[in-house]
């Protein structure tokens, strides 16, 4: 019985451990937000995200390459959840309708995605920041190109497509990657908007998107 409580024990060991490395990346994704809505981002140091979230800068490392990585990690979790939404859409949807109806689906579940972590008025404070501060733009903009590769990949697996030969794949994700940023951008600057907001202007200028590619606009 103690050896079947031993191996039970060792088994059960490494799920501890992911939910204890989980906690502590989240301490710090959360110490580090507050820190930038408080102080700022260029004033916010390592030093200072680790001592908040009780932890020292080695750790803060193990988790992190630097601030801007902490800064975006709410982002590349959303975009993740949008990828995996993506995928399971099913197969007989059209392209362009998987990949509204994906977001849709985000839309569903990203607040507790995002509260699993922080609060949802940090997250969209933090997401104004990010849009606001040149070093962080600039590398959100380079992470959302990559996942538009795959995206595009996606939608290319999705419908028997090579998307080495086939450009349609990686024009059509490019239109929908646009009308993203630019809600974003416009949400952004309406200051106090909601998560709703983002979303209903989101669907407003998603469904322009196929009559702006399709439609003769002098008429």
């Amino acid at each position: 019985m103690r050896t079947i409580e031993g191996v039970t024990d060792r088994a059960a060991s490494p799920g501890l451990r992911e939910r204890k490395k989980r906690r502590t990346r989240d301490s710090l994704i959360r110490s580090a937000l507050e820190l930038f809505a408080l102080k700022g981002y260029e004033r916010t140091t390592v030093d200072e995200i680790s001592e908040a979230a009780d932890v020292s800068p080695r750790t803060f490392f193990r988790y992190f390459a630097n601030k801007e990585e902490v800064a975006l990690a709410m982002q590349d979790s959303l975009e993740a959840h949008f990828l995996a939404a993506l995928r399971e859409r099913p197969a007989a949807e059209p392209p362009l309708t998987a990949l509204g109806n994906a977001v849709f689906a985000c839309w569903d579940t990203a607040s507790q995605v995002i509260e699993a972590v922080v609060p949802l008025e940090l997250h969209l404070r933090t997401y104004r920041m990010i849009e606001s501060t040149p070093q962080l733009f600039a590398a959100h903009l380079h992470r959302l190109a990559e996942l538009e590769d795959e995206l595009a990949q996606e939608i290319a697996r999705r419908t028997g497509l090579d998307v080495r030969t086939d450009p349609r794949p990686q024009v059509l994700v490019a239109a929908f990657g646009g009308v993203m940023r630019v809600t974003g951008k416009l949400w952004s600057r309406r200051g106090c908007a909601s998560l709703e907001e983002l979303r209903d202007l989101t669907t407003a200028y998603l469904a322009q998107l196929g009559p702006a590619l399709a439609e003769d606009w002098r008429s």
